[in-house]
């Protein structure tokens, strides 16, 4: 069986405050969109470390910083894209 993909999104206060919030609800979406419920492992965690740079997610072990509404779909699709 494949291992599912880590999707982990900041959603602490300083993120969240960011943007976060809506982020969240697109990577959602995206999942439910997709049929990537079986895929994904998609968490939220509290903060980072990285409030500097949020909205921060990691896929796996790679951190993308400054996540937005304007740049998560591209993000989602590098990963998933078929």
């Amino acid at each position: 069986m494949k291992e599912k993909t880590k999707l982990i999104l900041c959603l602490g206060s300083s993120c969240y405050s960011r943007g976060n919030q809506y982020v969240l609800e697109i990577v959602k979406q995206y999942i439910k969109d997709h049929n990537l419920k079986d895929e994904v492992d998609f968490r939220g965690q509290l903060c980072t470390g990285n409030c500097s740079h949020g909205p921060v997610m990691k896929i796996n072990d790679v951190k993308h910083e400054n996540v937005d509404i304007n740049n998560i779909q591209k993000i989602l699709d590098q990963y998933f894209s078929k």
